[in-house]
């Protein structure tokens, strides 16, 4: 089956961490997030997966390659202008044929997508959106839904106590290739903001399947947080790297030097290559490749970018901080 990740934003809301670092490759469990979506999709049969690549794109393309050395075939759409995520998808619309998925390239997800294909089709869909429950849809937007499961409704962001539903869109779709024929060729355009109001108008055959599945979009620094500490506590099961330990809420990358006298409290990731000396304490942190954190030093609910340096007796606390960075102490 045929796929496609969204893989070409920015990802500002990240920064300083995605700087220098497209967001596909924004590493989960020192992992990037595409190899866990590249496993996902591959693990229900969709192995055939085209990217649209944007910012950094040659270290995007470096890390996935063809796709062979993850048993799928990957080729790409290169963007030198963003044409939005439907505009991407329209301008590969020659390869797909048949039912297809599309997913955002920031998903960490385990929901059941052979069960939303089934019900795509089922439905005889045109587009099919997976929809899980929020605690506060606030931020994501509310979709409202028939008994049946067909969209109703969009309520953009609406404030708490006013959402008519708990349903987020998790940006997981299923589509026919007749839906391409609704978007303009080399035009930008958006699936949330254009393609789905227009089906909804026309009327077309357009659902929502709801899955209890587990869910996070990492693009925000709070829900990369969440991220982890849901795979941290196993709600979400993620593949780790070769080299890789994990045990009571902390993951400790494939040579990483943790010293004897350091304390890494939950729920905390520790890298590949990094250095944590003696006395330090890290406790709800990420710590992404090759940080050093010196003697005596303290990192609490800090995110910390590739080559970081908190030196020795030095505090980096709540917050990001991007390559190379230097954490002094005061």
């Amino acid at each position: 089956m045929k796929g496609m990740i969204l893989a070409g934003g920015l990802s500002t809301r990240l920064y300083p961490l995605t700087l220098e670092l497209p967001k596909p490759l924004v590493p989960v469990l020192d992992r990037p997030v595409l190899g866990h979506i590249i496993e996902y999709l591959k693990r229900f049969g969709v192995d055939d997966i085209a990217l649209n690549v944007h910012y950094f794109p040659e270290a995007v393309t470096e890390y996935a390659g063809d796709g062979s050395r993850f048993g799928v075939r990957i080729s790409y759409l290169h963007e030198p202008k963003l044409m939005g995520s439907a505009g991407a998808v329209r301008a590969l619309a020659d390869r797909f044929d048949e039912t297809f998925v599309v997913i955002g390239c920031d998903d960490v997800t385990d929901i059941d997508l052979e069960r939303a294909i089934n019900f795509h089709r089922a439905h005889e869909a045109e587009a099919t959106i997976v929809l899980v429950e929020v605690p506060d849809v606030s931020q994501y937007g509310a979709v409202i839904v028939d008994g049946d499961g067909r969209i109703q409704e969009f309520q953009e962001k609406p404030a708490p106590g006013t959402e008519k539903s708990k349903l987020a869109n998790t940006g997981v779709y299923v589509f026919e290739p007749h839906l391409l024929e609704r978007i303009p060729a080399q035009t930008f355009y958006d699936f949330g903001k254009q393609v789905f109001p227009e089906l909804l108008q026309a009327g077309a055959a357009f659902y929502g399947v709801r899955d209890d599945a587990y869910w996070c979009d990492i693009g925000t620094p709070s829900e990369y947080r969440r991220a982890h500490r849901d795979a941290l506590s196993r709600r979400i099961k993620l593949e780790l790297p070769q080299g890789a330990q994990m045990a009571e809420g902390v993951f400790i990358g494939a040579g990483a030097k943790v010293a004897p006298k350091a304390d890494i409290v939950a729920w905390s990731c520790i890298g590949s290559g990094c250095v944590v000396e003696d006395e330090a304490r890290i406790e709800s942190s990420i710590l992404w490749k090759n940080v050093k954190v010196g003697a005596g030093a303290r990192v609490d609910g800090a995110v910390l970018g590739d080559d970081v340096v908190v030196e020795p007796g030095a505090i980096a606390s709540s917050g990001e901080y991007g390559k190379g960075a230097r954490i002094a102490r005061v």
